[in-house]
């Protein structure tokens, strides 16, 4: 079967197409309206982002803080619980420096800032910068447990600095 050119068919096809085409041409594209709700949406998307990303990398560095101020805490506490409970010799006042301190109570009332060790050298971060905390001390009797008071003393460490406290407390016996 042909297709003459008087066929109704054959007429309705081609304006067809051209209809097609005419939408196409007229829908091709963005306009400006278009472009620039696109660019503010975008903008506003990458604003949020980058918002959470300099919140989150400022406050990254401080579980570090943190841990260097309850390994400065735990340090000074470890320090003092190894002294004896009282007095080797028989001197009850406090020793002229830490690093002759003999006893847990030597500690009573210690007190530095910035933190230094046993033998005076500020301690240092790993980059080589001061860690700038501050740690004291105190040493009460106090019973524990079953243990009287005077047989039992609580030593409290604190340590502060750059935002954060960190506060440990151990009894040291006497047995």
């Amino acid at each position: 079967m042909s297709i003459n050119s008087h066929s109704p068919l054959s007429r309705s096809f081609p304006a067809k197409k051209c209809q097609e085409r005419r939408k196409l041409d007229s829908q091709s594209g963005l306009t400006l309206i278009e472009l620039l709700i696109f660019i503010v949406v975008v903008s506003v998307g990458v604003v949020g982002i980058l918002s959470v990303m300099n919140q989150t990398t400022r406050y990254s560095s401080d579980p570090m803080v943190r841990k260097q101020a309850i390994a400065v805490a735990e340090s000074l506490l470890e320090e003092i619980l190894v002294k004896d409970f009282s007095d080797p010799d028989g001197v009850a006042a406090t020793e002229a420096s830490r690093d002759l301190y003999d006893d847990v109570d030597d500690y009573s009332g210690f007190s530095a800032s910035p933190v230094k060790d046993i033998n005076g050298s500020v301690l240092l971060d790993g980059a080589g910068n001061p860690l700038n905390f501050t740690a004291s001390v105190s040493v009460t009797a106090q019973a524990f447990d079953v243990v009287p008071g005077a047989d039992a003393k609580l030593i409290t460490v604190s340590v502060s600095g750059r935002g954060e406290t960190i506060t440990l407390s151990a009894y040291k016996v006497n047995y």
